[in-house]
């Protein structure tokens, strides 16, 4: 099975009062980096069978603009197995639950760590994964074990998204505008060079 995990997208400051930190939604960067992940993850032919969320605000906004953005036209499930403080099993039996399908999952940091830590305790190593607000992780997952293909972040995935963007304007411009502005322009090298 192959999971995603997406951290939420900034949400300005923390709030001690936990009820009110639920309560916390994306700030204008965070809007902004949801944008730029969900086109990103499609310009990777990213597909999800479902998206997973946290029940907290800031998540599922992150989850949601994400879905859109990629694509996805399914409903969002909502899940307390990825709040702060859920246990690894918790997490657990929210992933065999869903088995069958490629699921996305938005939450917090805690939720990654909580996820690879159990794996670094099992393992007897130590180590740490901080994992940015905004950054997606590829996971490749069977029963007993996880390997991480890949982990962007947010800055990572706009740079990808726009390499993307940029050579197929190239494209489009060498193959349908420049033969329909050559007759037209008195001097096209220029233009040619800069295709190029």
């Amino acid at each position: 099975m192959i999971i995603y995990f997406l951290r939420h997208a900034s949400a300005g400051e923390h709030v001690m009062n936990p009820k009110k930190d639920e309560k916390r939604a994306l700030d204008q960067t965070g809007i902004e980096q949801c944008g730029y992940v969900g086109r990103a993850l499609a310009a990777l032919d990213v597909h999800v069978d479902v998206i997973i969320s946290s029940p907290l605000k800031r998540a599922t906004q992150t989850a949601s603009l994400v879905g859109n953005e990629m694509g996805y036209e399914g409903k969002l499930l909502l899940e307390d197995a990825l709040k702060p403080g859920a246990s690894f099993d918790d997490f657990r039996r929210l992933v065999d639950k869903n088995a069958s399908a490629r699921p996305y999952g938005g939450g917090t940091q805690s939720e990654f760590e909580r996820v690879s830590g159990t794996q670094y305790q099992r393992e007897r190593l130590r180590g740490e994964f901080r994992f940015k607000k905004g950054a997606v992780a590829r996971v490749e997952s069977s029963r007993n074990s996880g390997t991480l293909s890949w982990c962007f972040t947010p800055k990572i995935l706009r740079m990808l998204y726009v390499a993307a963007t940029e050579v197929y304007v190239r494209k489009l411009l060498r193959n349908k505008l420049l033969p329909f502005l050559l007759p037209i322009v008195p001097n096209p090298r220029w233009f040619s060079i800069w295709l190029l």
